[in-house]
């Protein structure tokens, strides 16, 4: 009762209160209803082209029914499509698998290891019979996703060494961690995927060439991996010196220490930064375009960007793009408020 007493004055505890109140209230339904009639009431569903270009208002949604598998797929093979919806699938799941406390055993990691073989295997193709497609025709959602997923488990372990180094009593590891992340976190994005794509390849000997794709996911891990380690450093800093000074004189080693007692709680703590860092990791995955992959966003461009008939739709398009990224950093933060309250609850039942 209190707190509806609350917002009830927080809105109209005063006639200037009030009156904003009613004009944003206006405003909002303005909007919406304007926004409910282009989207909803004067939309086209079907993948009619000539019932989209006789629309005066309303929306074409049927670009996405027409262009669906190119938005999702890219330029992989069309009869082989399947392929890459059961890898999206695997990759999927075993995130949602290691998402889970319950499953933070030994078995993760081969398991991670199993999934990724098989993923590359379904993707690439070259054996058991399927068709080899070169890496440089897959795209849509599923490179999305494994970018964001594999360049964030390579990164975090990185990451963790990085963070461990700088905080070390030893100069050399301190300031090769340091500099590290300092060079790191002083460029774009883009400018590190340009890097690992067109630079690096000068530097290795000649007829050693690595895959485009594994250059750009090692760019892009060691930039997330800069990133994560600050986090991680602030978590650990954040852990009290004491506790550190008494195990030590209860016998503990340095890794003992550090494996049962600061990174537990250090992790812990900054939960929220590592779940900010992932879901900027999975936007971030759309500047792969520039360096010729194209993902989930690049897909788009080579649905529409060729297609006369379909090309003036660009707008629906780019929403239900937005639409599926809003879905997945949605549904990670979500993950990150439960796991939060789990890892408290976890944390007070052991005290």
């Amino acid at each position: 009762m209190a707190n509806g007493s609350a917002w009830r004055g927080e809105l109209f505890g005063s006639p200037a209160r009030a009156l904003v109140t009613a004009v944003l209230l206006a405003l909002l339904a303005w909007a919406g209803w304007h926004a409910l009639d282009w989207a909803l009431l004067h939309a086209v569903f079907r993948p009619d082209a000539a019932a989209c270009r006789a629309l005066e208002h309303g929306a074409c949604w049927g670009v996405v029914a027409e262009k669906w598998r190119p938005l999702l797929f890219g330029r992989y093979p069309y009869e082989e499509q399947w392929r890459p919806a059961v890898a999206m699938v695997l990759l999927s799941a075993t995130t949602l698998l290691s998402a889970w406390p319950r499953s933070w055993r030994w078995w993760l990691a081969p398991l991670w290891l199993a999934v990724l073989a098989l993923t590359v295997l379904l993707m690439g193709g070259g054996a058991l019979g399927l068709a080899s497609v070169p890496s440089n025709r897959w795209g849509g959602l599923p490179l999305t996703i494994g970018l964001a997923v594999v360049g964030l488990a390579l990164a975090f372990p990185l990451a963790l060494g990085l963070a461990l180094a700088r905080r070390s009593s030893w100069l050399p590891a301190r300031a090769l961690s340091a500099g590290t992340i300092e060079l790191v976190r002083g460029v774009p994005l883009i400018s590190v995927l340009f890097m690992a794509s067109y630079l690096l390849p000068l530097l290795w000997p000649a007829g050693w060439r690595p895959d485009v794709l594994l250059r750009v996911l090692a760019g892009l891990a060691l930039f997330v991996a800069a990133y994560l380690a600050e986090i991680i450093r602030g978590g650990l800093q954040a852990v009290p010196s004491g506790q550190v000074d008494a195990a030590m004189a209860m016998g503990f080693s340095r890794w003992q220490v550090q494996r049962h007692i600061v990174l537990p709680q250090a992790l812990r703590m900054v939960v929220p930064a590592l779940t900010n860092n992932a879901v900027g990791t999975l936007k971030d995955t759309s500047l792969v375009t520039v360096v010729g992959l194209f993902e989930l966003t690049g897909a788009l461009g080579l649905a529409l960007g060729g297609d006369p008939v379909w090309r003036p739709f660009y707008l629906e398009g780019y929403l239900f793009i937005a639409l599926v990224y809003w879905c997945m950093c949605f549904g990670l933060s979500r993950y990150s408020a439960w796991l939060e309250r789990r890892l408290a609850t976890d944390h007070a039942k052991s005290l």
